[in-house]
């Protein structure tokens, strides 16, 4: 062959990407952003889905660029044609609409749909009172009752074992004690079993118990008002006045159930006139008791002034006394509630 007739030399072809399905484009781009460090939240998928990506991230091995950056491409733009995404299913709609519709209103969906409630189902048991608990697991089985008691507060386990029969409360211990073998799955459908009782029961239009919406409300009264309320509710119905009483906390309170070492951050919380006034209206049993309570628990300086300062302000107006009484004890309360002091408990009112 002569030099004339040589063909020139033909340019490389370029690379071909490999066909793939939609699977394995979803692995590859997992894969891509992780490798790029973004959070990918793969536990909020089904699970069988999480396995399906597992399973095709596993296969996969090795990609080519030119397939990377053509599937790379194609799900970017499909996320820029992407305009607004909605929740798969009534499930996700029910959790993004959580807190937009009434109660009510997603029991009634959920029923109608058969679709349960999503998310860790013991998140809700977890936030129950002993009182709630209790009922849930009369019927179970030891297995289940000792699973509950793992799972939540130590405190209220504590709670619930002391309320019930001694033999029972012996069994569920020694269960608690094989806790180790069972399965994560089982621990999910105990937790979906018993939210499904508490999503049996109806809505209730209030969600604060009566004793405590009373409770706060008799604290709130003047004492002539809240003793006649108090004789009224003994004689109609006694066992629910008791549970009242538990429920009330006012000035006579302080020395009974806040701890010495609270005093000094009850205090902080009140201007030293409303202090001197509450103190002059305190003179009689058993406020008088409080009083000597909050002053034995000053520093002898500041005790001495204050003592002297009650002594120039003399007499008070009950009115006055019980108002400046009231802004000590809410005060107190306030604390008690965002977990700063603990009341201690007690039966009287």
């Amino acid at each position: 062959m002569q030099l004339g007739q040589i063909s020139p030399v033909k340019a490389a072809s370029a690379p071909v990407a490999r066909k793939i399905n939609s699977a394995e484009k979803a692995a590859i781009v997992v894969r891509f952003l992780m490798a790029e460090g973004a959070n990918v939240p793969i536990d909020s998928l089904p699970e069988n889905l999480q396995a399906e990506l597992t399973q095709q991230m596993g296969s996969l091995r090795l990609i080519d660029r030119t397939t990377l950056i053509q599937v790379v491409e194609e799900f970017a733009n499909e996320l820029e044609q992407t305009g607004l995404t909605f929740p798969a299913g009534i499930a996700g709609a029910l959790s993004e609409m959580d807190g937009e519709i009434s109660a009510n209103a997603a029991v009634q969906i959920r029923k109608r749909t058969g679709v349960r409630a999503s998310g860790d189902p013991w998140e809700r048991l977890r936030t129950l009172e002993p009182e709630k608990l209790l009922p849930l697991i009369e019927e179970e089985s030891i297995e289940v009752a000792a699973v509950l008691l793992f799972k939540i507060d130590v405190k209220k386990a504590a709670q619930m074992l002391g309320q019930m029969p001694g033999e029972r409360a012996r069994r569920i211990t020694y269960a608690i004690s094989l806790t180790n073998s069972v399965t994560p799955d089982a621990v999910e459908r105990i937790g979906l079993a018993l939210t499904t009782q508490l999503g049996d029961e109806p809505v209730r239009a209030f969600t604060n118990p009566p004793v405590d919406r009373l409770g706060a409300i008799f604290n709130s009264s003047r004492s002539a008002t809240r003793d006649d309320l108090l004789e009224g509710l003994d004689s109609q119905d006694q066992e629910f006045a008791t549970k009242v009483r538990k429920a009330i906390f006012t000035f006579k309170h302080i020395a009974t159930r806040i701890d010495a070492r609270d005093i000094a951050a009850v205090l902080r919380g009140v201007d030293n006139a409303t202090l001197i006034t509450a103190l002059a209206g305190a003179t009689v049993s058993p406020l008088k008791e409080s009083a000597d309570f909050i002053l034995s628990n000053m520093s002898s300086r500041i005790a001495d002034q204050i003592r002297e300062a009650v002594q120039e302000r003399g007499t008070v107006s009950d009115e006055g006394g019980e108002n400046a009484m009231s802004d000590v004890v809410a005060n107190a309360r306030e604390l008690a509630q965002n977990g700063e002091i603990l009341l201690i408990e007690s039966v009287d009112a």
